[in-house]
């Protein structure tokens, strides 16, 4: 198992912006190409711009196969031309990790 977490900054007064238009024409090609998240997390402390999610991948070539399928999604494509015209985002942060053995998230052999 690999987790993709994703934190986004976005410009002061612009997340909830951000946020609707990713709703709006982001979620449905991005949930349909990489299955839905483990989390889309908006912050409740600290930097109220950021946003974070979490995707779950079973490895590195599923998570390599699902995003070149994203990537070649129209109606995604049209979102991330959107997105930059709206201007929000700042900057972006991301991870690839692994459950510790002793995780609940770890798949049973």
């Amino acid at each position: 198992m690999l987790l993709d977490i994703r934190t986004y900054r976005c410009r002061p007064g612009t997340i909830n912006k951000h946020l609707a238009l990713y709703e709006q024409m982001g979620k449905a090609p991005q949930f349909r190409c990489l299955g839905e998240p483990l989390a889309y997390l908006k912050t409740e402390t600290g930097n109220p711009n950021e946003y974070v999610h979490i995707w779950v991948y079973e490895n590195a070539g599923d998570r390599e196969a699902k995003r070149a399928a994203m990537w070649s999604d129209p109606e995604w494509l049209a979102y991330t031309q959107e997105s930059a015209k709206l201007g929000a985002l700042e900057s972006q942060e991301n991870k690839l990790m692994v459950p510790a053995d002793f995780c609940p998230l770890k798949k049973k052999s």
